[in-house]
């Protein structure tokens, strides 16, 4: 039996070293070599089992943030630098204005506009030298929560419209705004003449 190994191992071409490696069994008159694999194949094999290993010891165990968890923290601070940049540039929210209106941001806001606007607007918003606020004509917005905010914001100080920040916060902004909004069509008696755009 080992004669005919050795005769099989002599027809074959074979390089120097293989015949280390030829394994005695042939398939239809085929030889095999045992070639092992290559070492960075076995250091990347045996490595993925050592990083597995600490991955579950550091997470499972140790209590790691996952990759959600890191995101969640990351787009807090992303909503938060968002939410400094919209009150100091007058950008209107609508999901802050929404849950102002939700609490009681028109009853609050009615007591910020009768603090602070009615020299200019008078009481229920019918206009004295500030615009009437009760009909469907607009100066300087189109009516709306998102085109009134910026107007009270920023104020239009060539129309005598004071800015707003420099004296109330943002949450009061918002409130007054929601206030505004109930005032709207309502075309309130002794109200002043239209100004502005018809906006339907």
């Amino acid at each position: 039996m080992s004669d005919n190994n050795n005769d099989n191992k002599t027809k074959l071409h074979l390089e120097e070293g293989e015949d280390k490696i030829l394994l005695d069994h042939s398939y239809d008159g085929i030889q095999e070599l045992d070639n092992p694999l290559p070492s960075w194949w076995k250091f990347t094999f045996y490595g993925g089992f050592a990083f597995a290993f600490f991955y579950f010891i550091l997470f499972q165990i140790m209590g790691a943030p996952t990759l959600r968890e890191e995101f969640k923290k990351e787009y807090a601070v992303i909503e938060e630098l968002q939410e400094k940049f919209n009150k100091a540039n007058g950008v209107f929210d609508e999901v802050k204005y929404l849950a102002i209106l939700k609490d009681d941001g028109v009853k609050k806001g009615q007591v910020v506009f009768e603090t602070n606007c009615i020299p200019c607007h008078k009481e229920k918003g019918i206009g004295d030298i500030g615009p009437n606020l009760t009909d469907e004509y607009w100066i300087n917005s189109k009516g709306t929560p998102a085109t009134n905010f910026p107007v009270v914001f920023n104020g239009v100080p060539e129309k005598g419209m004071p800015t707003w920040s420099a004296s109330l916060s943002n949450e009061e902004i918002y409130q007054v705004v929601s206030y505004v909004q109930t005032l709207h069509n309502t075309h309130q008696p002794g109200g002043k003449a239209p100004q502005g755009n018809k906006v339907e």
